[in-house]
């Protein structure tokens, strides 16, 4: 048997957004509409594809650029599918990247589409700020997503944004566009699923500067559980690790 992807040229997007030299040709249209791009491929995977499935492994390493920087997402080794009329699928296992999951699938095992919409929220952030969330581990901020809401609750949204995007290109840097987007990815990383926007939504919100939004909520800043001790729900702590964890069993 043969597998047969499409070319691109571009390799995948973390080659580009981490790469202190490489992410100067990411100014903020080009984040953008890669960003609008992801968005629309992950509303597709939910809503509008004939087997309607869960990505649950979406990250920059994942995204994958073609020559004109038409963002792919790719890697579906992980994805599971779900019922048409419902948003859950069942799980026995955890599978995909510490740092992009959503809290309660990373704890209970529970997987829906809002767990897509958690890491997009993720990406979406790594995008504007140009930091991988793993860099934040080990020091007193702990996470990327806990960075970014003190800096918003704060006022100071704009200083967690890659000064690179106004360096490369300041005619295409737009302020109150990167907030916008910065409030976004804050609504998709809520702690609590309910909270966060469904895809169709959050499509809405990234294309019309008109579109209502709701002041976030504390984002779930961990994925990984302390269990050094026994504690109740409210006392948990928690870690983050950079690893993707693949399940063995079929689906």
């Amino acid at each position: 048997m043969i597998l047969v992807f499409e070319f691109l040229e571009n390799f995948s997007l973390d080659n580009y957004l981490f790469d202190k030299t490489k992410s100067a040709l990411l100014n903020w249209e080009k984040r953008l509409r890669i960003t609008n791009g992801i968005a629309r491929g992950l509303l597709y995977l939910h809503q509008d594809s004939r087997c309607r499935m869960i990505h649950r492994d979406l990250k920059p390493s994942n995204i994958l650029l073609d020559k004109d920087m038409i963002p792919k997402i790719a890697d579906f080794g992980m994805a599971t599918l779900f019922e048409s009329d419902g948003a859950e699928a069942s799980n026995t296992s955890v599978a995909g990247t510490y740092g992009y999951m959503s809290p309660e699938y990373a704890i209970d095992m529970i997987c829906s589409v809002k767990s897509d919409v958690f890491s997009f929220g993720v990406l979406v952030l790594e995008m504007i700020s140009g930091k991988k969330n793993s860099d934040f581990f080990h020091t007193d901020e702990e996470s990327l997503l806990n960075y970014v809401w003190r800096n918003w609750k704060e006022g100071k949204g704009l200083e967690m944004v890659d000064p690179v995007m106004e360096e490369a290109s300041p005619s295409t840097f737009r302020p109150q566009e990167v907030l916008r987007c910065i409030q976004i990815g804050l609504l998709c990383v809520q702690e609590c699923a309910e909270d966060r926007p469904p895809m169709a939504n959050v499509v809405l919100m990234l294309t019309s500067d008109t579109t209502e939004m709701d002041q976030p909520r504390r984002p779930g800043f961990c994925v990984s559980r302390n269990r050094s001790s026994p504690k109740t729900r409210n006392e948990d702590t928690w870690t983050v690790t950079h690893v993707t964890l693949s399940a063995i069993e079929t689906r």
